[in-house]
């Protein structure tokens, strides 16, 4: 017998940290890892804080020097646009059943058919612009240089987005197309195929798979997975390398978004697309969502990756060019 050569998604693993419990089931995993992601954020904000990289000359001249509570005001204003971003994103350009165009007070109702299920539905896309306006907006009203701010910003961000991508391993959502690899996992609610199909019985032969009913759950991408971990831990750990030597300010704004998008632009070929969205861009019309037929077939999420990665080189050439300035004006 060919051992398996595959993962199941574990039993023990619910979206509610105390499943079957009353009132305590409300309590998930996601927003649990929320709440570690804006901790974390505080406290690497915290850190550089401590270190003077949110320290800035005010027009008079004199020093301004960063507080905690600038700190917490700044995090707050950026959450609550971030949310609204990310929640008006994916329900508008996600969504493709037309009902939040047609009832918008639903963007932000947290119940449907009479239970309570929160905001399901959030774009990464969306939280960015959101948070990106929110900052722009906490700058401008405290009068603080952005880019300053933002650096300081996007060094905290990555490590915390670990926590939001594993929340979606824990919700078993967002999982990637099927493959061979032997730490492919089984998704408990991944689209079915049946075993009558040729190229079915093929692939659960290349992996050691043995069913006795007429549908099977194939092995996936963990690519929620993939996410925290190059999107994450790898560019937290680029920024915070080159924080303190970085050549003027904007330079780790750069870095991450266009980091960010080059990471998700790859990592997307792995993700399974939303299926009532599909490519965006195909040379493969006919091309099945669950496995990746050509580098071709473009998803809307690698649209937006690509203008990040132009943005983060708009972001390098504008702080590039502002230190140029200062420069020739002292």
């Amino acid at each position: 017998m060919i051992f398996p050569l595959y993962i199941t998604y574990p039993s023990w693993i619910h979206p509610e940290i105390f499943p079957g419990l009353p009132f305590l089931s409300l309590l998930r995993w996601y927003g649990l890892m929320y709440i570690f992601a804006f901790g974390t954020a505080f406290f690497v904000l915290k850190k550089l804080l401590r270190e003077g990289a949110l320290d800035s000359v005010n027009a008079d001249g004199t020093m301004r020097k960063a507080t905690e509570d600038d700190i917490f005001s700044f995090i707050a204003t950026g959450i609550v646009f971030l949310l609204i971003g990310a929640r008006v994103f994916s329900t508008l350009v996600y969504d493709t059943s037309g009902i939040y165009l047609k009832k918008p007070w639903l963007i932000f109702w947290p119940f449907q058919n009479g239970r309570f299920t929160g905001l399901a539905g959030m774009s990464y896309h969306g939280g960015f612009i959101g948070g990106l306006l929110g900052m722009i907006f906490w700058c401008f009203r405290h009068k603080v240089p952005f880019f300053k701010w933002a650096d300081a910003m996007v060094t905290a961000i990555p490590l915390g987005y670990t926590f939001g991508r594993i929340g979606n391993f824990m919700n078993g959502e967002l999982y990637g197309r099927i493959t061979t690899v032997p730490w492919g996992i089984i998704f408990p609610h991944a689209e079915k195929f049946s075993v009558s199909n040729g190229w079915v019985q093929d692939f659960m032969d290349k992996i050691g798979m043995e069913v006795t009913t007429n549908l099977v759950n194939l092995p996936r991408h963990p690519s929620q997975l993939y996410e925290a971990l190059f999107e994450g831990l790898i560019l937290f750990s680029i920024i915070w390398f080159l924080h303190k030597n970085k050549p003027f300010d904007g330079f780790s704004g750069a870095i991450y978004t266009g980091g960010y998008g080059f990471f998700r632009f790859f990592i997307e070929y792995f993700r399974e697309p939303d299926a009532d969205i599909g490519y965006r861009i195909a040379a493969d019309t006919n091309a099945p969502l669950y496995m990746n037929t050509s580098l071709l077939n473009i998803s809307t999420g690698q649209i937006l990756c690509f203008l990040m990665i132009l943005g983060g080189v708009g972001v390098a050439i504008a702080g590039y060019l502002l230190k140029k300035h200062a420069q020739k004006a002292q």
